[in-house]
């Protein structure tokens, strides 16, 4: 696991350049795309660069979870949201995002087919992640099993109440369950690129880098990534132990490695 911490604006770059990479060697890459404030800045990056000549015309994508029950219309849809934030902005194909069918009336059944239109894809290169204050990576709330696939999920309190500016501040209007990608779909990426800011993540951060895996912090299951960059500014590596020491592994690193 690589520790980089540097300001949120290099950050983004950082994680725009490695996607930016993958797409020039590789057109048909396949995006993983992750929802809340963390990447947002990464999708305000790239649409900048596709506005200078960056294609994604040939890209797949697949988002990592969705609420269940939101109408197709509301804007805090998951899908609605990749529409607005990113897919809109750029040139992806129609229909190249895919998302978890949260309005299905038979959730298992999608969740398996949702599986299994990530694995026809060949799988995802790079998927993009955020993390929660108690540690869930996509919607896998702490006790969620190391091994999960894609699956409906009932989010916690906190998930809730972290989530509650997205609907006006009323914890009520959150959706009580959502479908995630598990934890194991999640490992089955290529490469994970973790974003996280703010003093409010930091014991999250601490626990993903340096804590014992466990479901309690399902995030944790990263360590066990043969390739997972963890990008975080000051604030949020706050309580890294070891901080100073990944600041000087960043800052020797050859230039040709890139993430």
């Amino acid at each position: 696991m690589e520790v980089v911490i540097a300001p949120s604006a290099e950050l983004a770059r950082l994680a725009a350049d490695a996607i930016e990479g993958l797409l020039r060697a590789r057109p048909e890459t396949v995006l993983g795309l992750a929802t809340g404030s963390s990447p947002l800045a990464v999708y305000d990056e790239l649409a900048r660069r596709h506005k200078e000549g960056l294609s994604f015309a040939r890209t797949r994508a697949f988002m990592l979870d969705e609420y269940v029950g939101l109408p197709a219309d509301h804007p805090e849809r998951y899908r609605n949201v990749i529409e607005k934030e990113f897919a809109s902005r750029v040139d992806l194909a129609p229909g190249a995002v895919q998302g978890p069918d949260g309005l299905a009336a038979d959730l298992p059944a999608a969740c398996a087919a949702y599986e299994a239109s990530i694995a026809d894809a060949g799988g995802v290169d790079l998927q993009i992640l955020g993390i929660g204050t108690d540690g869930h990576i996509a919607f896998n709330e702490p006790g969620s099993s190391l091994a999960s696939r894609t699956r409906i999920k009932t989010l916690t309190r906190q998930t809730r109440e972290d989530n509650a500016r997205f609907f006006g501040g009323s914890v009520d209007d959150v959706p009580r369950h959502c479908l995630t990608q598990g934890l194991a779909t999640i490992m089955s990426a290529r490469h994970l690129v973790l974003l996280a800011t703010g003093r409010a993540k930091a014991e999250a951060v601490h626990q993903l880098v340096e804590g014992p895996i466990s479901a309690m912090w399902p995030a944790t299951i990263m360590q066990l990534h043969p390739h997972a960059t963890v990008l975080v500014d000051d604030a949020a590596a706050s309580r890294l132990q070891l901080a100073d020491y990944y600041r000087q592994t960043y800052a020797d690193k050859p230039d040709w490695q890139g993430l």
